[in-house]
């Protein structure tokens, strides 16, 4: 199978450079300054066990391509902001032997969050969804760090909304192939939103700074007791923090890497990036969609949904605003919220 990957940012990029070093067939797709480095340069892989260089073919979208292959795997790896303009382009794209991407082809929802599959499912067949438990950072066009080991992530894999098959299995063992562990599962979902309470740090890290002292892990701690609770209401199924941590065990140890800029979350690197755009939308977002759906107050989540926002719009420094702000805005958002 050939692996084109859309948006080869930092879970993308990483996913794309280890099945390259795999010997797997991989495209990279990517958009201004990262595309013109991947093109001049290659991509650059920065893992602990060293920096290696894969020059992949890059490209802006499918028109390079021609027709796509029957065995073409699209790997979605774009910001669920993005989701929709990446469908539009690919659906239509013609397929060797007949039929349309949409209609023929697997698509993998490499992303965080819930929200991406359930777009894709509106326009293609055959969806997979994926819970990327993956650390990963993209800050420089052309480099990607991923600073896991002995394994660089683990993907929970399964077709989306349930389900697994043959091609999930086949996809699965490429993975195994590239420092992945990758369990092909019938509850797919479930894990996806269990990943998704640990999302809910990733605007507050963005916004606030690493959480590692005490007022931002309680801050933290509150915000996912407010998307559990949420969760729970709706009658929302998710892996417990026991089975994540029985899955994971010691599988994924993060090392320094000489080079590397710190790493925070994918968050805190669209702000460094000065992408304009955020996904908190479719993380707090999401928890505040389904509170609002079952009458249920999300005053934490909607606060740090609204201050990521603010920072990628106005271009704000991540992690610039003081933890002690932050925790006598989300106070006064609690309280708003009783009266």
């Amino acid at each position: 199978m050939r692996y084109v990957i859309i948006g080869a940012g930092a879970v993308g990029g990483t996913v794309g450079g280890r099945l390259a070093q795999a010997g797997r067939e991989v495209v990279l797709v990517a958009r201004g300054r990262h595309l013109a480095a991947l093109a001049e340069r290659g991509l650059k892989l920065r893992v602990p066990e060293g920096e290696s260089t894969y020059r992949l073919p890059a490209v802006d979208g499918p028109d390079p391509l021609g027709e796509l292959r029957a065995d073409d795997v699209l790997v979605l790896a774009v910001k669920t902001q993005d989701t929709v303009a990446a469908l539009e382009t690919w659906g239509e794209v013609p397929v060797a032997g007949g039929g349309t991407a949409a209609e023929r082809l697997a698509l993998v929802c490499l992303q965080n969050g819930v929200e991406g599959p359930r777009l894709a499912l509106r326009r293609f067949r055959h969806v997979y969804g994926v819970c990327v438990w993956l650390p990963s950072t993209f800050v420089e066009p052309g480099v990607v760090s991923a600073a896991g080991t002995p394994l660089t992530g683990i993907l929970h894999l399964g077709r989306y909304p349930h389900g697994t098959d043959d091609t999930a299995r086949r996809i699965a063992a490429d993975l195994a192939a590239a420092r992945f562990e990758a369990p092909v599962v019938p509850d797919v979902a479930r894990w996806q939103y269990a990943k998704l309470l640990g999302n809910l740090g990733n605007a507050l890290e963005a916004v606030g700074g690493p959480i590692d002292n005490e007022q931002s892990m309680a801050l933290y701690a509150s915000v996912r007791a407010e998307g559990e609770a949420v969760l729970d209401a709706a009658g929302i199924a998710y892996a417990s923090a026991e089975e994540q941590k029985e899955a994971r065990g010691d599988k994924v140890t993060l090392v320094p890497l000489d080079g590397a800029p710190r790493g925070g979350g994918s968050s805190w690197q669209s702000l460094v990036r000065g992408t304009g755009t955020i996904e908190a939308d479719h993380l707090n977002g999401e928890i505040v969609l389904i509170g609002r759906l079952h009458g249920l107050p999300t005053p934490l989540n909607e606060l740090l949904q609204r201050l990521a926002n603010r920072f990628a719009r106005e271009g704000r420094p991540a992690g610039s605003l003081p933890v002690a702000e932050l925790a006598r805005l989300a106070d006064e958002a609690e309280r708003a919220a009783d009266r």
